[in-house]
């Protein structure tokens, strides 16, 4: 399995529009239920800071998130949507309780 930590800041006035493009983002997760795939994303307490955490856990290694048209919506205008661009990091697993329990 495969972790990647994403964290950004957006402008604050584009936050709330962040928001909502990531909540398409788990609405059609909802929908299509993609295998392989354990996903999060949180706001942080200051407003603008986003932290996504993806496991991918796939036969061929790839990661169906990218496969999402909400997703690239989502991904198409982060550039324009930040203060602090995206800085992705691969993440080791060291303990968790119940995070990605349904």
């Amino acid at each position: 399995m495969s972790t990647v930590v994403v964290r950004y800041q957006t402008k604050p006035e584009r936050a709330d529009e962040n928001q909502k493009l990531v909540e398409q983002v788990f609405e059609e997760l909802r929908r299509q239920a993609p295998a392989g795939l354990r996903y999060a994303t949180f706001r942080l307490d200051d407003g603008v800071s986003f932290v996504h955490v993806a496991a991918v856990d796939t036969a061929d290694g790839s990661n169906p998130l990218v496969a999402l048209p909400a997703f690239a919506e989502f991904s198409a205008g982060i550039a324009d949507r930040c203060v602090e661009p995206p800085a992705v990091r691969d993440a080791t697993l060291v303990g968790s309780y119940r995070l990605y329990s349904d």
